[in-house]
């Protein structure tokens, strides 16, 4: 049986009322037992025909690339895609679906917005997750990173951008390493350092947000 139908039925057997119960009790059987665990939408797609999160997440990235589209609703996509891929299995998805490469690009955007959403949602797929840390890293993302977090004129772009690198960045030893040969002396500290020390990584990403301010100011 396929795994979201076999879910569905578990759900409904769980959620339905006791065939047992006594007829004559005045008690609502409902009462009695669980609330039941919530119905899982994976199941409920494959029922009906909806579309599931990998198609939510196909379309969220084609709005965001169509030239059609204004610039509010491709704003309205981005959050979209950002709120799916807070799933671990969403964020490692994103590979499958080819989605890494338009998002990378999404950073060098002329429109700031668009670049603030990217790193976003960057930070957010590669937050505690090595598989994802590991993509981003294969894409060569890192150097826009660096770039964009030390370089953009925008503020919001350069706060979410150093949000994505202190999420590429720990506990993940490749992904640092990376990270301090693109940054500047006075922020990328002399020698190496453990991407597991986090008081360490700390001072790399507060630098980098001192820069920002001054910057801002």
């Amino acid at each position: 049986m396929d795994p979201g139908m076999n879910q569905l039925l578990k759900w409904s057997i769980e959620n339905s009322e006791n065939p047992s119960a006594d007829p004559t009790s005045t008690t609502d059987p409902k009462a009695e037992r669980p609330s039941g665990r919530p119905i899982n939408a994976e199941a409920l797609n494959s029922l009906f025909g909806g579309p599931s999160d990998a198609d939510l997440m196909k379309e969220s990235i084609a709005t965001i690339l169509s030239p059609q589209i204004t610039l509010e609703n491709k704003l309205i996509a981005f959050d979209n895609f950002e709120q799916l891929i807070e799933n671990l299995d969403n964020a490692n998805n994103m590979e499958v679906l080819g989605l890494w490469a338009p998002l990378v690009q999404l950073l060098k955007s002329d429109e700031a917005d668009l670049r603030k959403y990217a790193a976003w949602c960057v930070g957010t797929a590669v937050q505690n997750n090595v598989k994802a840390q590991e993509r981003l890293l294969a894409v060569d993302a890192i150097p826009v990173l660096t770039h964009l977090s030390i370089e953009d004129s925008n503020e919001p772009v350069r706060r979410k951008t150093i949000y994505a690198l202190s999420s590429e960045i720990r506990n993940f030893q490749p992904g640092l390493d990376a990270a301090l040969k693109t940054l500047p002396k006075g922020i990328a500290p002399e020698g190496a350092i453990d991407a597991g020390d986090m008081e360490a990584v700390d001072r790399v990403i507060g630098q980098l947000r001192e820069d920002s301010a001054r910057k801002a100011a």
